[in-house]
């Protein structure tokens, strides 16, 4: 931490810094999932399609994806306060524009992109003023504690406050809540001390941007389409304008948009590369990948996430679709997952502090994969509630008990000047994280592959599948981490 942040900071207690942060951390999250159990509900009253809001969700977490990297350069332009300050008004306006939403077009430009827009600017300055501000590993531990509570808090609770909500008033209600949350927010956050941006400050690379938003957003819309066309053949034909470019039995579009992604993201490492050949500052610097630690550290966060929104959303679907359970009910069934991971959560802090960071990832991904399994195992087309209660409490117990250790072990592998970058970068892989769980399990879940229950079973294997991976890159992280120095 330099002289002149640490001078501010006097006087200042660290649940002032803390708190904000971490209910700007807990709307985003909240606001990811409180959408899955109102999907029916906003289908009818908007007259579109459950296809149509499933794709406003994902569409929600891609946005801030694709802009988490730009908008954590941009904490180092504008100041890590200001970025804060301007996410969270962009964000409340599209709060606002969702809330009084007629159609389904006025909820994407509010909810997915004005929203997922502002979430790209408030999240990384977050995650940078909690490293900064803390003067050892433990605090620091202790902090993203609360920070990663809040995401895992918000994400588990969504569904039941989205229920209450929904079913009690409305689902616009929800959004209310929101916007109520941020105004507070900003309340709390001017007694955050930030002397602005230091030196000489960065430009910003257009092109980067340009490039890494195009190559995410073709991936995850690549994986969306498989809902409409399949993985390998193409279930229908595949038209631009009035132009069939793949007739139904070819091979799936979704490739297309796959590669596509894939070259634009080569594009972008060559170009970020050629930048710093060239002596200047790119939208992300190349040795943030040669940290094999925190290479791990994202690997697992990634699918932690995918873990979280792939999870309520296939549960929250199928409670709905199939089972036929309103919005409340849905809600109610999900608790245990909730609970689990504010149980979880609130003993992080002293986890940390007997426990290497590493053990307790792998520990967290072995409790999820049970949790899953109990799902699968339980889980009947006409079974009884109480067999959600087993897997979905367990499987909150491990992402909760991961979440913090992962951030911290990401976060801790860089010296402050690299905070900026290395924030954004793992910020915009857990969203790429929830982006994809809701995309891989909705194709899932309208495959033609299975019928009936097994829709729910063949989606909750693939993420006992991902957590899997997740346990075996976990044990690529050594048990002892040094902290680097904030100087």
């Amino acid at each position: 931490m330099d002289e002149t942040t640490a001078q501010s900071q006097a006087g200042v207690s660290t649940m002032t810094i803390v708190l904000p942060l971490a209910l700007a951390q807990f709307v985003a999250s909240f606001a990811a999932t409180s959408m899955n159990v109102a999907i029916s509900s906003i289908a009818s009253d908007l007259n579109t399609t459950v296809l149509g809001v499933q794709t406003a969700i994902t569409l929600f977490t891609l946005v801030m994806a694709a802009l988490m990297i730009p908008g954590s350069k941009l904490t180092d332009i504008w100041g890590r306060k200001r970025c804060l300050l301007i996410g969270l008004v962009i964000y409340g306006v599209g709060a606002l524009l969702a809330t009084i939403a007629l159609t389904l077009g006025p909820l994407v430009v509010g909810y997915s992109l004005l929203e997922g827009v502002g979430s790209a600017l408030l999240i990384p300055p977050v995650y940078i003023l909690v490293t900064v501000s803390s003067t050892s590993l433990a605090e620091r531990a202790k902090n993203f504690g609360i920070i990663s509570a809040a995401a895992g808090i918000g994400a588990a609770a969504g569904p039941l406050i989205g229920g209450l909500l929904t079913s009690a008033i409305s689902w616009r209600a929800a959004f209310l809540l929101q916007i109520l949350i941020v105004a507070l927010v900003i309340y709390l956050s001017q007694k955050i001390p930030d002397p602005g941006v230091q030196g000489t400050k960065p430009g910003f690379d257009i092109l980067g941007t340009i490039l890494s938003a195009a190559g995410l957003v073709c991936i995850v819309v690549g994986i969306l389409l498989t809902r409409t066309y399949g993985w390998f053949k193409s279930r229908a034909d595949f038209t631009i304008g009035h132009t069939t470019l793949i007739h139904q039995g070819g091979i799936s579009p979704i490739w297309i948009f796959i590669v596509i992604g894939i070259l634009f993201l080569v594009w972008f490492f060559i170009h970020i590369r050629s930048m710093e050949g060239h002596g200047k500052e790119p939208l992300l610097s190349t040795h943030l990948f040669h940290n094999k630690v925190s290479n791990a550290g994202l690997t697992t966060q990634l699918i932690q996430w995918l873990t979280i929104q792939g999870s309520f959303f296939v549960t929250s679907v199928y409670l709905q679709s199939i089972r036929g359970y309103s919005a409340i009910a849905t809600g109610l069934i999900l608790t245990p997952s909730t609970i689990g991971i504010l149980l979880s959560s609130g003993i992080a802090g002293r986890l940390a502090k007997r426990h290497a960071q590493a053990q307790l990832i792998r520990w967290g991904f072995v409790i999820t994969v049970v949790g899953v399994a109990l799902l699968l195992l339980l889980v009947r087309a006409s079974s009884g509630v109480w067999t959600f209660i087993p897997g979905l409490f367990a499987s909150g117990i491990g992402v909760g008990i991961m979440l913090t250790s992962s951030v911290n072990v990401v976060q801790s592998s860089f010296s402050e000047k690299d905070q900026g970058e290395i924030s954004g970068l793992s910020r915009s892989v857990s969203n790429l994280g929830s982006s994809l769980g809701t995309a891989l399990v909705g194709s899932v879940l309208v495959s033609t592959l299975v019928v009936g229950n097994k829709h729910f079973l063949l989606a909750a294997t693939v993420l006992i599948v991902a957590d899997l991976i997740g346990l075996v890159v976990a044990f690529r992280i050594p048990k002892q981490i040094a902290a680097q120095s904030t100087a």
